[in-house]
């Protein structure tokens, strides 16, 4: 990975740590949990070698990207993160050009709240894992989540300020990443109070090596689980300040890959909304629903080679129509 530039970037009171490659026009990666930059490690030189500039932040919280205050996870909303994109996208975009932007997991959320809040920043979204989520007008997300799964959830045992932490401690980064990372079924992830995770040793998957393991554990040995965890607790506060785009719609060109052993893909009612409509309805220019088979959560790192190809046929059709366009 030597043509991958890291650069800081001090942009909307952070220091933003920037992995970056190639030259042309920006594709904007962005990570999920509990991951970083480097998820993205397939993805930036083969996108710099087809003629984009391959651009990918560790987001607020997370890894190297510091000065975010992580006591206070209000500080973590949708909208906080969202201005920090719209600063780098400033920084490393031509004037009153828009950008490319793949998302996944909460990457993925944060893309949906870019191309909702700021569509004017972006040519054309592929997001991964995670569809765009119609905001309830009636329950926070958190009384919907521990109404469907409990107490004992991933997200739900996560709002736990200070004592998930001191659980994934006691763990070990390394433990608890592996859990996570290995974690391929459909079902929806459970953390037991006072033992998280079984003590059943972790066969890595081959997309994964412990030293992939090893530099995601030495950043969060640095900075810790709780910035990275606050995205989770800020939900309810990005539930209350988006009802004013309540009903709003994607406009952006989207193209939507999820893997079929992904627990997103398995939420109460998400196979009936990607595929029956209404998906359709709240992101007009959706152009294509990728289902790949036998594949979990990590489906850019699972399955590298084949999302490329996906992410790198739809920026090009849409370049094409964005010219045709703007003839």
């Amino acid at each position: 990975m030597e043509q991958i530039e890291h650069k800081s970037l001090n942009l909307n009171g952070l220091s933003m740590h920037v992995a970056e490659a190639g030259q042309g026009p920006v594709i904007l990666f962005l990570h999920g949990f509990p991951e970083c930059w480097y998820t993205w490690r397939h993805q930036l030189p083969f996108f710099a070698a087809h003629g984009y500039r391959a651009v990918a932040p560790d987001l607020r919280g997370y890894a190297d990207t510091t000065s975010a205050p992580a006591s206070d996870p209000a500080q973590f909303t949708t909208l906080h993160v969202v201005g920090d994109l719209v600063a780098l996208i400033d920084a490393v975009a031509p004037p009153g050009e828009k950008v490319f932007v793949v998302g996944h997991d909460w990457g993925a959320i944060i893309a949906w709240a870019l191309c909702l809040y700021r569509p004017d920043k972006v040519r054309a979204l592929v997001n991964l894992s995670v569809a765009f989520s119609r905001r309830s007008p009636v329950k926070k997300p958190t009384e919907m989540l521990r109404s469907f799964y409990g107490d004992e959830y991933y997200i739900i045992r996560f709002q736990e300020a200070g004592q998930i932490e001191h659980e994934f401690a006691q763990i070990g980064t390394k433990n608890v990443l592996k859990n996570i990372l290995a974690y391929r079924k459909p079902d929806p992830l459970h953390l037991p109070k006072g033992k998280a995770f079984p003590d059943d040793p972790i066969t890595l998957p081959a997309w994964l090596s412990e030293e992939d393991v090893d530099y995601y554990a030495s950043k969060y040995d640095a900075a810790g689980f709780t910035g990275a965890l606050n995205y989770y607790r800020a939900l309810d506060i990005n539930w209350e300040l988006t009802a004013p785009w309540r009903g709003s719609k994607i406009q952006v060109p989207v193209k939507f890959l999820v893997g079929d052993l992904d627990l997103t893909y398995h939420a109460p009612g998400t196979k009936d909304y990607i595929n029956k409509g209404g998906f359709k309805q709240d992101c007009p220019l959706l152009k294509e629903v990728v289902v790949m088979e036998g594949v979990g959560h990590f489906i850019h790192e699972e399955k590298s080679d084949e999302v490329n190809q996906h992410i790198l046929s739809f920026f090009k059709s849409s370049s094409s129509s964005f010219f045709c366009s703007a003839m």
